[in-house]
């Protein structure tokens, strides 16, 4: 019997198949902007033309991490998708910059079709709702590589922003004001952490709460950045988007070496599962706050006399927002309190 790739584990003529379900789907959320169809060799985008006088160019690439674990516990693939948009969509967001357009990375060894077409709806609604255009990506069967059912999910996200409207936290002094957004739950960090917490059969009864796709912030602040009323973008001095090392690790990222950002714990309502991740885990207050967002997805620093205003516009966005602590003069460090 002669041995084929097919035999080797690797189905090509699947493979296709399912190449073209994806074409119908990413079309839903390309813009004028998206020159040609997924499934060549490159993907094109022409940047808006008329929008920009010196456009800058600005890139993200990350994953979800090892929500994918829950999702594959409860055979729910549905939002996991959102997840790898949103991962790298809230980065770039956080220089100032649009979103135009998403590639993904899908691989696995053996995985259901019904599967496949769950992530990728899911990316495209994420695509959809942070207005950028899913115009690619890659679907690699590896054999071998994953155990059968199981898979990983990442992405890579481009987006633009005039040069001088850049943000990067170097306007930042003492007496700004940090302000908090809600996030949805967990979004796509600490995931390792709460796998360690609680056994398989919990965390598949938890699924729903896990599984929460993490949120997506570019159209609240992108709404706050072309704000020219009360001159809304030159009052906000950075962005942090809450993720992997949480609120001591991320904030730092943007705060000039001259000053600390001083975070008070009680000046916003802790979601229930951060505290039962807690309790069950016999987890201190500082692990917590260097592992999960623990309710704040994304922070912005601004000007004092603004604060008010952001935060009432971002409420007409339907994205809850607080005051949750102020700059001090210190050592570029970051304090809860």
């Amino acid at each position: 019997m002669k041995l084929t790739y097919k035999k080797s584990g690797v189905d090509i003529g699947k493979a296709g198949i399912f190449k073209e379900k994806i074409k119908s789907i990413a079309r839903k959320s390309f813009t004028p902007e998206v020159l040609k169809d997924i499934g060549g060799f490159g993907s094109f985008f022409e940047i808006p033309k008329g929008k920009f006088k010196n456009p800058v160019l600005v890139s993200s690439s990350d994953g979800v991490g090892t929500k994918l674990k829950i999702a594959c516990l409860a055979n729910r693939h549905d939002t996991i998708g959102i997840d790898a948009v949103a991962m790298n969509v809230n980065d770039i967001l956080c220089t100032g910059a649009q979103p135009l357009f998403f590639l993904d990375y899908i691989a696995y060894s053996k995985l259901k079709e019904e599967t496949l077409v769950d992530i990728i709806k899911g990316i495209n609604n994420g695509c959809i709702e942070s207005g950028c255009s899913l115009i690619g990506g890659e679907t690699a069967q590896m054999p071998g590589m994953y155990k059968d059912g199981e898979y990983d999910a990442a992405g890579f996200c481009v987006g633009v922003v005039e040069k001088e409207n850049i943000i990067s936290g170097k306007d930042i002094k003492s007496g700004d004001v940090i302000i908090g957004l809600e996030s949805s739950g967990l979004h796509s960090n600490g995931y390792s952490l709460v796998r360690k917490v609680f056994s398989k059969e919990k965390l598949k009864q938890m699924s729903d709460e896990l599984l929460k796709p993490t949120r997506i912030y570019v159209k609240p602040v992108l709404s706050l950045l072309q704000c020219i009323m009360y001159n809304v973008r030159c009052t906000i001095k950075g962005i942090a988007h809450i993720t992997g090392g949480a609120f001591y690790d991320k904030i730092v990222r943007i705060l000039p070496p001259d000053v600390n950002g001083c975070i008070n714990k009680g000046s916003w309502n802790v979601p229930q599962i951060f505290r039962h991740i807690q309790n069950n885990g016999n987890i201190d207050d500082r692990e917590m706050y260097h592992t999960l967002n623990m309710g704040i997805g994304m922070v912005l620093v601004v000007a004092p006399q603004s604060a008010k205003t952001i935060i009432a516009k971002l409420a007409a966005c339907r994205q809850k927002s607080w005051i949750i602590g102020e700059v001090v003069k210190g050592k570029g460090k970051v304090e809860i309190l």
